[in-house]
């Protein structure tokens, strides 16, 4: 079995972002060469979330107004007495900083609609993604 991981960085612009980062991860299991196998996309970040679903900006909206209703900033956390992103780290721990993807014949299986995002709870900020393609 053959293993590639390389990372990327992403920049948001608002305290809570959503950014696409399908092109990015499609361009990297290219660059592997690894044809059939699974893809892990990873944020190794508290604050900020994966998730895969349609790329429309209502959506992206609905999602964020979603978050903040479950997890508002002004929630009384404990966390806030060290550090004021509290809501931010139980989005992340609720919703999951990864996803994991079949890899067929050198495609990433997933929906019609279905795109990768990256949702940022407690920016802006530069955030890493890593990627790991496994398989032959």
């Amino acid at each position: 079995m053959k293993v590639f991981v390389k990372e990327f960085t992403v920049s948001t612009r608002n305290r809570e972002d959503i950014v696409n980062i399908t092109r990015q991860v499609e361009d990297i299991v290219r660059e592997s060469g690894i044809k059939n196998g699974i893809v892990l996309v990873y944020v190794p970040h508290a604050t900020a979330l994966l998730i895969v679903d349609e790329d429309e900006p209502g959506l992206r909206r609905d999602y964020i107004t979603k978050l903040l209703q479950l997890f508002p900033r002004e929630g009384d956390y404990l966390h806030n007495r060290i550090d004021d992103n509290a809501n931010a780290h139980l989005a992340s721990a609720f919703v999951g900083s990864s996803r994991v993807f079949p890899l067929v014949n050198g495609r990433i299986i997933r929906g019609t609609w279905q795109e990768i995002l990256l949702v940022d709870m407690d920016g802006p900020r530069t955030r890493r993604v890593v990627v790991e393609v496994l398989g032959e």
